[in-house]
């Protein structure tokens, strides 16, 4: 191997590739003990899933590797390119995509398949790392404010006509990206504004909805009276946000329900916050799906989940000794509820261990940005922590009840070849650019 090899493979970072090893470990291991019977003749079965989740690792290694040993600046100098074929690949899948659980966001040729939204990810980090780091980039003005928002949400638009919500989420945690790099804190606040009201518009009569945001409007036009006299320009803000808010409660919120949102995902909504679907939105329903919908529901599914998850207590069961997971009480369990295994089996400190992995390594993704002389493997480390902190948080929220299922995996952990393959590139990328930190890539 030559000097300058030598070299490059000593400067990568061995922590983040020593977690990420650690976390497929995991994995595997996880997909293997809920699948494994005491009458399989051997421990290499080509129909078991975490057979195909270990040959997916080392598509996913050789990628590395490869990925390792090309130039950094290829990422930067490739990134709108990329992104673009990205694009049109998605836009195929609308309507040339498999059909999968009512999904169409899957492309497959003969029994190979792949989920472009979720290497979609990798490009788009790319393209936004690469916009922003642009010295004509000024995202003061709201004009790059508004490409950098298209960048990130064209894939997230792309990905809802496939139906794929959840995945589709993802892509707005790219403006968290965006808040690093100097986007306003207050198109935040109303970001997660618009979230409390849709779920205070859930829980609370409309009428009674209604009051009380008058009430309260007026109760701050009190506690502001002085600056009210003085400025006509608080008085439009303040009588806008209070229209603003009544039209959302009780138009659009009702309209997105009633017309927008499917079925499954009204009943995920409301199991999330333990209420029942009223019956204003019952007629989403088609007649007679109403109980195979209680049957075969998400609410189901999480029940399941946590007696799975209570039932490891402290310490766990024991590898292989998880009976909920094992006997296949929960739907789904090597995929986006794969986190049950481990609470069964490793208890409150095998899930608690798990936890601090993940919350290393991310810290560490964010240590290895803040360090970096280019703005462009800054931005895109931070784009892959986001990334990673998504699928995390939402995943584990959504098995122990705190999140509606909206089919999220665990990164790493749970069995996939499209996930287990966007994230180990998303994280390779990431240790190739920082073996060039003192670089500067444009």
């Amino acid at each position: 191997m030559s000097t300058i090899r030598k070299s490059l493979f000593n400067r990568l970072d061995g922590i983040v590739l020593l977690l990420y090893i650690m976390l497929v470990t995991i994995g595997i291991l996880a997909i293997f003990s809920v699948e494994h019977r005491t009458t399989d003749t051997s421990l290499i079965m080509m129909n078991k899933s975490y057979m195909r989740q270990v040959i997916w690792l080392g598509y996913s290694l050789f990628i590395g590797f490869i990925i390792i040993l090309t130039d950094s600046k290829f990422f930067s100098s490739f990134a709108f390119l990329l992104y673009t074929i990205c694009i049109a690949v998605l836009i195929i899948t609308i309507f040339a995509g498999v059909d999968v659980k009512g999904s169409r966001s899957w492309l497959g040729v003969g029994s190979f398949r792949f989920q472009p939204g979720e290497v979609a990810k990798i490009f788009t980090s790319l393209a936004l790392a690469k916009f922003l780091s642009l010295n004509e980039t000024n995202f003061k003005k709201l004009k790059n404010r508004f490409i950098g928002a298209a960048i990130a949400l064209t894939p997230a638009v792309l990905i809802l006509l496939q139906k794929e919500t959840g995945l589709a989420l993802v892509y707005f945690t790219f403006f968290l990206v965006m808040y690093r790099e100097g986007l306003p804190i207050g198109i935040l606040l109303i970001g997660f504004g618009a979230i409390a009201l849709v779920l205070t518009s859930l829980l609370i009569d409309r009428i009674t909805l209604a009051i009380i945001l008058t009430g309260l409007t007026i109760l701050i036009g009190y506690i502001i009276r002085s600056t009210l006299k003085r400025k006509i320009g608080a008085r439009i803000i303040l009588i806008s946000v209070w229209l603003v808010a009544i039209i959302f409660s009780q138009v659009a919120v009702p309209f997105v329900f009633k017309n927008i949102l499917q079925k499954h995902q009204i009943e995920r909504i409301y199991s999330m916050i333990g209420i029942e679907v009223p019956n204003e939105y019952n007629k989403a329903f088609a007649p007679g799906d109403e109980k195979k919908e209680k049957t075969n529901s998400s609410e189901y599914n999480v029940l399941q989940s946590k007696i799975a998850i209570g039932s490891g207590g402290m310490f766990g069961k024991g590898y292989l000794n998880g009976t909920s997971t094992k006997n296949q009480f929960v739907p789904e369990q090597n995929t986006d509820f794969i986190f049950c295994a481990v609470g069964e089996q490793f208890g409150f400190v095998g899930s608690a261990v798990l936890i601090i992995i993940y919350i290393s390594l991310m810290l560490r993704i964010i240590h290895l940005g803040e360090r970096q002389r280019s703005d462009f493997t800054r931005i895109y480390a931070y784009c892959v922590a986001c990334i990673l902190f998504f699928h995390f948080a939402v995943n584990i929220s959504m098995t122990i009840g705190l999140a509606p299922v909206i089919g999220i995996t665990l990164p790493f952990i749970s069995y996939g070849g499209s996930s287990l393959l966007s994230f180990s590139i998303l994280i390779f990328i990431l240790v190739r650019l920082d073996a060039d930190r003192q670089v500067l890539i444009r």
